[in-house]
């Protein structure tokens, strides 16, 4: 026990927080469980560390640990759980949940038998904590940790503290919000950089970006679809091949047969494939209204611009990079839909988005909003893109 005391000690003492995560404020701190999921890079362990550094410094009360220990292949956690509330402790910090065989049987039997005990664990973004996981239903409270936003980025890289907006205060009043950030920064000589590089917090690692995040991608095929899915190693091939595609030609309608045909698998297969490429944040599904997995969705888009710029380099298209910032922008706390008005998205069933270049002059659609690239402050019905990304 002492050494996973001094691990945390030495953590906690190193752990550098350029950015206060938005969802730091956004958890209900007081459930006794609680499940942070995210694709495997956005800061899931920085995320605990940081709550452990804000709330509790180097107390005792509080401990950080981590699945990687060898020390979890011959203790359960129970047994770890019970020796750490004998020594006063209250707040169990828990990370790479999925590398423990019984993980969810376990947090449960913790959570029964220690009243006293606060869990918070990591989760990869494929893990069902909620639907289909009969041990965690009804006591487990799930969030998600995004990558960064454009405002985080934005905070970070020119040392301003925008707050965030929601999408109503956005459309309501997106010209008067948008020349008081211009008055302190310029936002369009961030965005780019953002674009590329500004999603996955390890841009601010001193290592080569598309490398790691090539790694990263792999890493996401490998563990968190191949080995928390079940699937055998010999199929990682068809994956890939099957990602590479999609991200060559998104946003686009997917052709399932043409995959199935190409890949050598069944459409049920496909299927299941951008399922599990979704849930590892790598796609996003575009569906019209009222329909959803299992139906074929209506487009696919890569899940950030990031990702793009990784896959492409040096020839990404500037419109499906308007269209895939929005979507990822949106999707998070809102429902998009394709809109039925032959725009791109329709949101929360009600607002019809075009994203657009600079405006050159035309006419208006009178149902459409407009998400426009290249401008700082809008008018109207025309929004700055940039703006969308202080969502959270």
């Amino acid at each position: 026990m002492e050494a996973f005391f001094k691990t945390h000690k030495y953590l906690v003492d190193h752990i550098e927080l350029p950015v206060r995560r938005l969802l730091m404020d956004e958890i209900d701190w007081t459930h006794r469980l609680i499940g942070i999921k995210g694709s495997r890079g956005v800061g899931k362990t920085s995320f605990l560390l940081q709550y452990a550094k804000e709330n509790f410094g180097t107390d005792r009360s509080c401990l950080y640990i981590s699945f990687n220990h060898f020390y979890f292949s011959e203790h359960s956690l129970v047994e770890f759980a019970e020796a750490f509330c004998k020594q006063g402790g209250k707040t169990l910090l828990i990370d790479q949940t999925f590398k423990y065989e019984n993980w969810s049987k376990e947090l449960r039997e913790c959570y029964d038998r220690f009243p006293q005990l606060h869990i918070v664990f990591s989760g990869s973004s494929v893990m069902r904590l909620i639907e289909d996981n009969e041990d965690l239903q009804g006591i487990v409270t799930s969030y998600n940790l995004r990558g960064f936003s454009f405002r985080e980025f934005l905070n970070l890289q020119s040392g301003t503290s925008f707050p965030s907006y929601t999408l109503s205060e956005i459309m309501q009043n997106h010209v008067q919000i948008a020349q008081d950030i211009c008055k302190q920064v310029q936002p369009l000589e961030y965005f780019q950089a953002y674009l590329h590089h500004g999603y996955y917090p390890f841009f601010l690692e001193e290592r080569n970006f598309s490398e790691n995040l090539l790694k990263t991608m792999n890493m996401m095929l490998e563990v968190d679809i191949l080995l928390i899915k079940q699937i055998e190693l010999k199929y990682l091939s068809k994956i890939r091949k099957l990602l590479y595609q999609i991200m060559k030609s998104a946003p686009s309608a997917p052709n399932v047969s043409q995959m199935s045909k190409d890949i050598g698998v069944s459409r049920a297969t496909i299927m299941n494939y951008l399922k599990y490429l979704k849930d590892a944040r790598l796609l996003n599904m575009l569906y019209a209204e009222g329909d959803e997995y299992p139906k074929k969705p209506n487009q696919v888009y890569v899940h950030n611009t990031n990702l793009m710029y990784v896959v492409s380099p040096g020839n990404v298209d500037k419109a499906a990079e308007r269209k895939t910032f929005f979507y990822n922008a949106l999707h998070a706390c809102h429902k998009v839909n394709i809109c039925k008005y032959h725009l791109d998205f329709c949101i929360d069933f009600k607002y019809h988005f075009r994203c657009e270049s600079k405006p050159e002059g035309g006419k208006l659609y009178s149902k459409a909003l407009y998400a426009v690239d290249d401008i700082e402050v809008g008018n109207k019905s025309v929004i700055p893109l940039w703006l969308f990304g202080f969502l959270y």
